[in-house]
């Protein structure tokens, strides 16, 4: 097997075992429960990854492939019509059978009739499988994000607060963050992905496009735990003047008073997470808020959201690096140390919401087939989020990566950075 394959091949492989591995700690029970329609099951992400890799790769191009079980096709689609109907998303839980057992049979299945397809491919096709395989490992990675999240959702209406995972290892905290400000000039700018540099991209990083920024300045760190609790105690859910008209009504309907997974007693704030409740560390950034949330935040502090544009020039030239996810540890942000002087948390930690909504670039155009469903159809009613999170597996992220939710979601590891016009 040649060099370009072997490495693509061990690129699959990891990623199929770090999916595993995140499940490795879960009882069936765990992995099959679904919390709300927004999340699935562990067992559902595991399946619906698989999936994909079988629909759009081997059946395609494994000239002697044989489906793992045909009804797999409609059980584990999740939203592409092209392929054909999709079992309701709702009631991804009451899928008891197949198994835990039975899916990952289905996943060795799968991954060996990958490493085949692999050593047979014709090197004309190669290129073409090259390119569905480097989407569906980053397609799987997403889904390790979302298995993450969607477990927390599900374990955290378990009054034993399971700890499946075990605590991150803890910094040295150093005392309250300085919070500094970085200036920067605007003018006519580019942004997006340079599809001739990029080794992967998503169709929605592009086309790199110019575009105008004012002169703006980017706080140097995310808001905190105690900056938000500062906002909360000063009555910011009580303030409709802080609120978009939309925001002002999910908080009256849900009697929202405190980020997701927050709860008070006598020993003050505490949160669930992956790794027990755990009590609230004021200089970690503060994070399962809404977009409407950090909005209502950013007009208390005097402040405003970064646009997606903005965030991207400044991440331009930042090191990815940051709190990533490393499975068997919980997916937590982490206190921010060290003096101002530069952008810090830039990438990791939680996702930061901007005021962009999210919609096409200049001269996008979707990519035909099923394949082009995977962003383009859900450019309506979303808002941007820029820099992964605690739970984006590391080597996933980039500055021109763009991530999307409805402004009232809040089960992502979702926070934010503020801005101000320069």
């Amino acid at each position: 097997m040649s060099d370009d394959r072997l490495t693509l091949l061990r690129a699959f492989e990891e990623t199929r075992e770090t999916s595993a591995a995140l499940a490795t700690p879960l009882t069936p029970e765990d992995q099959t429960v679904q919390s709300m329609t927004d999340a699935s099951p562990t067992k559902w992400h595991l399946a619906h990854t698989t999936w994909f890799f079988e629909t759009f790769l081997l059946k395609p191009f494994a000239a002697d492939y044989k489906s793992f079980n045909g009804a797999y096709e409609y059980l584990f689609n999740s939203y592409y019509n092209a392929v054909g109907e999709q079992y309701p998303r709702a009631r991804r839980g009451l899928v008891t059978r197949p198994g835990v057992e039975e899916t990952m049979e289905f996943r060795a299945h799968v991954n060996a009739g990958v490493a085949k397809l692999l050593e047979d491919v014709s090197d004309n096709r190669f290129a073409k499988v090259q390119q569905l395989m480097r989407i569906g490992i980053n397609h799987e990675q997403q889904h390790q994000e979302l298995l993450c999240t969607d477990l927390k959702h599900a374990l955290s209406f378990n009054p034993l607060d399971p700890a499946p995972y075990d605590a991150p290892t803890k910094a040295r905290d150093q005392g309250k963050p300085g919070l500094g400000w970085q200036s920067y000039d605007g003018g006519v700018l580019e942004t997006g992905i340079d599809w001739e540099l990029a080794d992967f991209a998503f169709d929605n990083e592009g086309p790199r496009h110019k575009s105008y920024v004012a002169p703006f300045k980017l706080a140097d760190r995310l808001v905190t735990n105690g900056e938000y609790l500062a906002f909360m105690e000063d009555g910011g859910y009580e303030t409709a003047a802080l609120w978009l008209s939309d925001g002002w009504a999910q908080v009256q309907e849900e009697g929202w008073r405190s980020p997701l997974y927050w709860r008070e007693d006598d020993e003050g704030w505490s949160a669930y997470t992956l790794h027990g409740r755990a009590a609230i560390n004021p200089h970690a950034p503060v994070t399962h808020i809404s977009y409407f949330e950090a909005a209502a935040f950013a007009e208390w502090a005097g402040k405003r959201l970064p646009r997606e544009n903005e965030w991207e020039v400044a991440a331009g030239n930042a090191a990815i690096e940051g709190n990533f996810l490393r499975p068997g540890a919980s997916p937590a942000p982490a206190i921010v140390n060290g003096a101002t002087g530069g952008l810090r948390q830039m990438f990791g930690d939680c996702w930061e919401w901007t005021q962009s909504p999210y919609t096409a670039y200049p001269g996008y155009r979707a990519p035909k087939g099923a394949v082009g469903e995977y962003n383009g159809k859900f450019m309506s009613g979303q808002m941007v989020l820029r820099g992964g999170s605690c739970a984006t597996p590391e080597g996933h992220i980039r500055a021109t990566y763009r991530n999307f939710f409805y402004p009232h979601q809040r089960w992502q590891f979702t926070g934010l950075r503020l801005a101000q016009d320069a």
